[in-house]
């Protein structure tokens, strides 16, 4: 897909565990008012959690007959692991969700409304972002609100002070990274305590190496693991190892992004709130970022990773059979789909970028601005690999299958050949 196409609009995005009992539908049911919303949230962490609740009452405050918006949040791994679960069980009239493969999953497996209706309606939105929305069977059922970019980020102060430039190539990115062991930093910042961070770095030494379409065909079930490209992947990557920080496994997001914002480490592979949520507002313009660097000539840096993320309704949710309780779902998606719906929620969260052309961009910052550039001159977009995949391929096998790779990264035959092996069980399932 062209990112151009892709950013036109935004330009002017079964777990083990049980959730909580707290993320289950208890608005307005049969027996409910029909003007109030639940809402499953994701945004657990501080500066999104209050950016939402902006949000959400300026909806209630402008909307007709008094509905509001019931957030019932959830820590955001939880929610991601157990989603399977939460859709098949007592969900919430809306839930955050992701764009791409992660929503077209459960479209087809019957457990999202159909919103073609509103969605008809929308204004301000690219036709590739109507692309990310839609199911296989053509109907839409996410209504976006904004993406981010992963890239390797970095303090400006710490390069200013020991003089180092921006890598382009892999070489150049490595020789950085000896550079900074000798200046006493941890080269680069990293964690997969939360089972996803890493599989960014993945994803971009696999496009670097071997493009986009691979990335996309490999997500898909179309490529063979064993293939040697994907085992160059992973010598790749362990040739960056040795450089990272120690022990990520048990080490969160939140840890790895507080590192570099005490300049305990000199870089970081990040989406752009990850690194921006952990750092103080006086310290946000030292924040900054270079694209991953190039691996081969051919495809260059022309791929980039640019989640979406979004709202959907659950099929599930025994309060939309309540026409009312549904006519208000869907007036809140409707809303959130405007600029100006976007322009509260970035106000107080500017780590993200709308996808409405009809939000204001003024008041971008230029880490914002300069997010806006790396996506809008990418070639292809990728939207992360936990999102380009099934979810239960991702939990259940590339979750582990990386962690395992950290631990001991010298057994690469045994590690693609488990992953294969897993990967045409659940790829020729129906589950």
């Amino acid at each position: 897909m062209s990112r151009r196409s892709l950013m036109r609009g935004a330009v002017a995005g079964a777990g083990a565990i049980a959730l909580p009992a707290l993320l289950t539908a208890c608005g307005g049911g049969p027996g409910g008012d029909g003007k109030t919303v639940t809402l499953g949230s994701n945004a657990s962490d501080p500066m999104p959690k209050k950016a939402f609740a902006d949000a959400f009452s300026a909806y209630a405050k402008q909307s007709e007959g008094g509905r509001k918006v019931k957030v019932n949040i959830v820590d955001h791994n939880t929610f991601q692991e157990n989603i399977n679960r939460y859709l098949q069980g007592k969900p919430d009239d809306v839930f955050m969700w992701f764009a791409g493969y992660r929503m077209q999953f459960f479209a087809e497996k019957g457990l999202l409304h159909d919103i073609s209706d509103i969605w008809a309606k929308y204004e301000g939105f690219s036709d590739a972002l109507k692309a990310q929305s839609t199911g296989a069977d053509g109907k839409q059922y996410l209504t976006p609100y904004y993406y981010y970019p992963w890239a390797v980020f970095h303090r400006k102060s710490v390069f200013q002070k020991y003089g180092y430039t921006a890598p382009r190539t892999l070489d150049e990115y490595l020789a950085l990274a000896k550079q900074m062991q000798k200046d006493k930093l941890i080269p680069i910042a990293f964690c997969d305590k939360d089972g996803w961070p890493a599989m960014g770095t993945f994803d971009y030494i696999n496009m670097r190496s071997n493009g986009y379409e691979f990335h996309k065909n490999l997500m898909a079930g179309e490529e063979s693991w064993t293939d040697n490209r994907v085992r160059d992947v992973f010598d790749t990557w362990r040739s960056i190892l040795p450089y990272c920080q120690p022990g990520a496994n048990g080490r969160t997001w939140q840890e790895a992004a507080t590192s570099l914002q005490k300049k305990q480490t000199g870089m970081a592979v990040f989406g752009l709130p990850h690194p921006g949520q952990q750092f103080p507002e006086d310290e946000r313009d030292d924040l900054d970022f270079f694209p991953f660097p190039e691996i081969g000539a051919e495809h260059g840096q022309d791929a980039v990773e640019a989640p979406i993320d979004g709202f959907l309704l659950a099929k599930k949710s025994k309060s939309l059979k309540n026409d009312k309780t549904m006519e208000s779902a869907k007036d809140l998606l409707s809303w959130l789909a405007t600029g100006e719906a976007e322009d509260v929620y970035l106000a107080g969260d500017p780590n993200n970028i709308a996808v409405s052309d009809r939000a204001d961009t003024s008041k971008y910052t230029p880490l914002q601005k300069k997010a806006v550039e790396l996506v809008s001159g990418a070639r292809q977009i990728s939207q992360f690999l936990d999102r380009d995949t099934r979810p239960d391929f991702s939990s259940t096998v590339m979750v582990p299958a990386i962690q395992d790779f950290i631990n001991d990264p010298k057994d690469v035959d045994g590690l693609v050949h488990g992953i294969e092996r897993q990967k045409k069980t659940i790829f020729t399932s129906e589950s």
